[in-house]
């Protein structure tokens, strides 16, 4: 969510006069975290009244692959699940075009993200994240993950010469492993659907106006596809349930969003034998995206891309340590 290409106060208000009726803008912020799309939170006068949206310019994806995205919120939305419902503009289409580029604007979502987050927010995001999956069921739309194992396949090459002989070696051997596994017949059995795909911490809100920390929703869901549910639960336990300095996963935490996310859907048990290559998978996903943002960036205002090593660190754990990954009692 860097800001790629700049949108000013009297661009937006061209743009709501031609195709909303929302109000008029009085004032756009670019938001500095992410590194996909160009963002801004937008505040609206509607009538006197104050509103708040979030304005978003898709850098990568092309308007084909964009309906996915907005009418999966879309859905989960209509289906309780909290997360940004796209504003749909006079004509009906949940898609614009700003400065060149697709646009949308969805709903601004109340809280903060929790980014040292305690075992019950942990039990929050497992609970939620296992209702989203079964609410994506009958979503009328299907589009793979597009950063699932062909992307990793296509992307690899480019990042290697920047690598050690040590990093070139763990890479490659992890991704003939992950090749073999997604070739399986227990992948072919692994329960699927819309998924996020990278339910990180700064992409989960919990909000305590009410003087309880409740957890505000999910946003940012633009790397969501159709994927084995167990790689999204894999991506999110990578992240909510690991000290950030080691990668080492953390009991307590993972205890409560495993066992959350079983209260809602029980894990089978083809899904918990392939639990230690799924958290493999996950690791290697996002140790090949920070490379490939930290070796071929783009140019953005307020970008600054992730520290690779991290994930190296989590995959080298999860592949030093199968019998230690998980610390919870699977129901089987």
């Amino acid at each position: 969510m860097a800001v790629f290409t700049p949108v000013s106060l009297d661009e937006v208000n061209v743009w709501l006069d031609q195709n909303y009726q929302l109000g008029k803008a009085i004032e756009i912020k670019g938001i500095s975290s992410g590194i996909e799309n160009s963002n801004f939170f937008l505040s609206i006068d509607k009538n006197g009244t104050r509103e708040e949206y979030v304005l978003t310019l898709f850098e990568r994806l092309s308007q084909e692959q964009l309906p996915y995205y907005l009418e999966l919120m879309e859905h989960l939305a209509l289906k309780g699940i909290t997360v940004p419902a796209p504003v749909r503009d006079q004509q009906k289409n949940i898609l614009g075009f700003i400065n060149g580029k697709p646009a949308t604007i969805v709903s601004r979502l109340t809280g903060a993200s929790r980014l040292n987050p305690e075992p019950v927010h942990c039990e929050a995001v497992g609970h939620m994240l296992a209702r989203m999956h079964l609410a994506g069921q009958d979503f009328h739309l299907s589009q793979p993950n597009l950063r699932s194992l062909p992307w990793w396949q296509e992307t690899i090459p480019k990042v290697l010469e920047h690598l050690s002989d040590a990093q070139k070696a763990l890479i490659t051997t992890e991704l003939q492993e992950q090749t073999h596994f997604f070739n399986s017949a227990d992948y072919a059995q692994l329960p699927e659907g819309p998924s996020h795909c990278d339910l990180f911490r700064d992409n989960v809100l919990f909000d305590n106006s009410s003087g309880k920390d409740q957890l505000g929703g999910f946003f940012d869901f633009y790397f969501a596809g159709n994927d084995k549910w167990l790689f999204d639960l894999a991506v999110t336990v990578n992240d909510w349930c690991i000290d950030l300095q080691t990668g080492k996963l953390d009991s307590p935490r993972a205890n409560g969003l495993l066992e959350h996310y079983q209260a809602v859907r029980p894990l089978n048990h083809v899904e918990i034998e392939s639990w230690p290559m799924m958290l493999r998978a996950a690791a290697l996903r996002f140790w090949i995206s920070r490379l490939w943002d930290f070796y071929l960036p783009r140019e953005a205002e307020m970008l600054t891309p992730h520290d690779p090593t991290h994930f190296e660190r989590i995959l080298k754990l999860r592949r030093e340590y199968p019998t230690n990954i998980t610390p919870i009692n699977l129901k089987k």
